[in-house]
């Protein structure tokens, strides 16, 4: 499998490997920009290992986070044989209990259970019907870059070299 994997490459229920690979390459990616931030803005930790044991203090639950939303929602979809948003519910129950585990708070880890859950129901129901959950950022604004490429007047200039035909 490569790391090109994405969640619904596969039906769900097939391909763990894949879909773990899919989910944990975000949570990796979300842990170390998550870590890199507040190592820099706020521990700001004095050598190397301090600065190493901060990003793994980060970077570690997110990706258990996200293999327990990926072991969940599989093992759900293999036991209940169906194919539904309770799966992900399931799965997102099984984030948040990792989360609750992490801060060592019970009630954060329900509370972060319940909103990914809302979240998970939303996004299967969004694969389920069609639409986007996250919808592609459009870019409407005009990029300064190269101005040369866009016009700012008002009006614009008329074309040379033509004549009313007289």
């Amino acid at each position: 499998m490569s790391l090109k994997a994405n969640y619904y490459d596969k039906p769900e229920g097939d391909d763990l490997f894949g879909k773990m690979i899919a989910t944990n390459k975000y949570a990796l990616a979300g842990g170390l920009g998550w870590s890199t931030v507040e190592v820099m803005m706020v521990s700001k930790p004095k050598g190397y290992l301090p600065t190493i044991a901060r990003y793994v203090y980060f970077t570690g639950p997110f990706v258990g986070m996200a293999s327990a939303f990926t072991v969940g929602a599989y093992a759900a979809n293999k036991l209940r044989g169906r194919d539904d948003a309770w799966n992900y519910v399931a799965g997102a129950f099984a984030a948040g209990g990792v989360y609750g585990a992490w801060k060592r708070n019970v009630v954060g880890g329900l509370v972060a259970g319940l909103i990914f859950s809302v979240a998970g129901a939303l996004k299967k129901q969004s694969v389920d019907e069609g639409w986007e959950f996250f919808p592609a950022v459009k870019q409407h604004a005009v990029s300064s870059i190269n101005p040369n490429r866009y016009d700012f007047t008002l009006t614009k200039e008329r074309e040379r070299g033509w004549t009313t035909g007289k």
